[in-house]
């Protein structure tokens, strides 16, 4: 296993994605509570540090770690909020660049929303990859589809990877296999039939499509709903009620369109069934919405991990490994 570090670890798709891709988390910061919570009671072997990002110190960890990543606050860039950029206070952007200063990782993954794109944060944009560079990684940017990576809904997340330059840097962002994604219909029923409902079958036929974006929100945020009104259309056009959500699948003589429940919400993000977020349901559809789903992290994380196993392969010892970044 390689050893990793995640800030911004939220309620873990990022840090469960690069688990099964072979990573080993020597520490997750995140600030929320309700979010550490999730983390420890998912993985109580985790080393969980609830925590303001900006008191954590990656010095310790220096020459160490094989992978620094995290999924830094979307809002300063979302079409959702004003998007401000670099002057919204949630802009995390500058504490991983602290991280990756300080602890010197040999690969750095970055997740955030297609709003980092947008020509008004070009600027910035282009800022964060010279700062990468500047402290010795050649950069990778791109935009990818949750759907083109098994995950059933429409999720567009940019990727940015930083590969040390004193290692073989031959990283290329995962292929697509859209196939391998089933619909709605296919993925959910199951869990929609659960309780007998009679109409289950028709309504797995016409869910025939991939999810639109599911959303977290804030805790400013209401109660739990499947987004804004186009959002809602198309969930009405899979004969889904966007909402709210509920507590559970509808019963044998339901009539008309159902909701969804945080599992099924769980599901389409990509995550396993066990994987637990609590009995609050607006919070843990905030978790669910907010998570970068773990099949896309694996995947991203997998290219990765081929660059260090090349690494670990050409040269033998820990030292010799740590000698090509600390330098």
């Amino acid at each position: 296993m390689y050893k990793s570090i995640e800030i911004c670890a939220g309620a873990g798709g990022q840090a469960l994605g690069l688990e099964n891709a072979g990573f080993s988390h020597v520490a997750l910061v995140e600030y929320e509570k309700d979010y550490c919570e999730c983390l420890k009671r998912n993985r109580p072997n985790w080393d969980v540090r609830c925590m303001d990002v900006h008191y954590f110190d990656g010095y310790p960890y220096q020459g160490q770690i094989d992978l620094l990543s995290g999924g830094v606050p979307c809002p300063p860039f979302s079409v959702a909020g004003k998007q401000l950029g670099k002057d919204d206070e949630r802009d995390l952007f500058p504490q991983m660049l602290r991280l990756v200063r300080e602890i010197k990782p040999r690969a750095v993954m970055i997740e955030n929303v297609r709003g980092l794109l947008d020509p008004k944060f070009t600027t910035y944009r282009n800022h964060v990859l010279q700062t990468l560079a500047d402290y010795g990684y050649n950069t990778h940017i791109q935009l990818l589809n949750a759907s083109d990576y098994g995950v059933p809904q429409l999720r567009p997340r940019v990727v940015i990877v930083g590969i040390h330059k004193n290692l073989t840097d031959f990283f290329d962002f995962p292929d697509k296999k859209p196939e391998m994604t089933r619909t709605v219909g296919e993925t959910l029923y199951d869990l929609m039939s659960s309780n007998g409902w009679q109409y289950a079958n028709e309504w797995k036929v016409k869910a025939d499509k991939i999810a639109p974006t599911i959303v977290g929100g804030s805790k400013k945020h209401g109660g739990p709903d499947l987004g804004p009104t186009r959002a809602r259309k198309a969930w009405a056009d899979m004969g889904v009620d966007g909402k709210g959500v509920a507590n559970e699948a509808p019963d044998t003589d339901f009539q008309g369109m159902p909701r969804l429940t945080p599992r099924m919400l769980a599901r389409l993000q990509g995550f396993p069934d066990e994987w637990d977020f609590g009995k609050r349901k607006t919070v843990a559809c905030r978790m669910i919405g907010n998570a970068f789903p773990p099949p896309v992290a694996m995947n991203v994380g997998l290219q990765i991990k081929k660059i260090l196993d090349y690494e670990r392969t050409h040269f033998k010892s820990q030292k010799e490994l740590s000698s090509r970044i600390t330098v």
